[in-house]
């Protein structure tokens, strides 16, 4: 059996912690704190108002894709006090999705800049549905956030677990579709 490590990234607030729980086989180990009066004014939850805890370490979950693959999934924290755990969390990966929430598209920048410097780590967009519908299309996205024709951009709802399987899936198929680099991550 083979095993591999992908990454779960994104902004504040984009549902990466929803993702990991969604669709891991394990109870997850997320590491949520709650938010206290020290985040006002660096943590923008307009558009979020009922969320009260945030990741400062890292989401683990693990699914099992067939007999012969197991998928570790790392989800980082999207706060950009918490970046610096980044490097770390991504080294050994195969691959990464990075969660964008449409209501705030700015907030994704930071973690699509981070995979287009880092161009050894494939990557795909998914965009989560949050009141099951996008404010933007595909093409406004892509042009929003600067990405080119060889990013997958593809649309889900973190809170269901095979529409999560499906961005994972695309996430597998677009690292093996890639031209292998010789030299590791990390």
């Amino acid at each position: 059996m083979l095993s591999t490590k992908i990454v779960i990234a994104g902004g504040f607030g984009a549902g990466k912690t929803t993702l990991v729980s969604s669709v891991s086989e394990i109870p997850p180990v997320a590491t949520e704190a709650i938010m206290t009066e020290a985040s006002v004014g660096h943590d923008d939850t307009s558009a979020t108002p009922f969320k009260t805890t945030t990741t400062v370490a890292m989401d683990f979950g693990r699914i099992t894709v067939d007999r012969e693959l197991i998928l570790y999934m790392f989800g980082t924290p999207g706060q950009s006090r918490f970046w610096f755990m980044w490097d770390d969390l991504v080294r050994g990966a195969v691959g990464a999705v990075v969660v964008v929430d449409c209501r705030r598209l700015a907030d994704s920048f930071d973690a699509v800049d981070y995979f287009e410097t880092n161009r050894r780590i494939p990557y795909i967009v998914a965009l989560n549905r949050f009141d099951g519908h996008l404010d933007y299309s595909v093409d406004q996205v892509r042009e929003a956030l600067e990405v080119g024709p060889d990013v997958q951009i593809v649309d889900f709802d973190a809170r269901d677990t095979q529409s999560c399987g499906g961005v994972l899936m695309s996430l597998l198929r677009h690292a093996l579709e890639r031209p292998q680099d010789t030299e590791l991550v990390g």
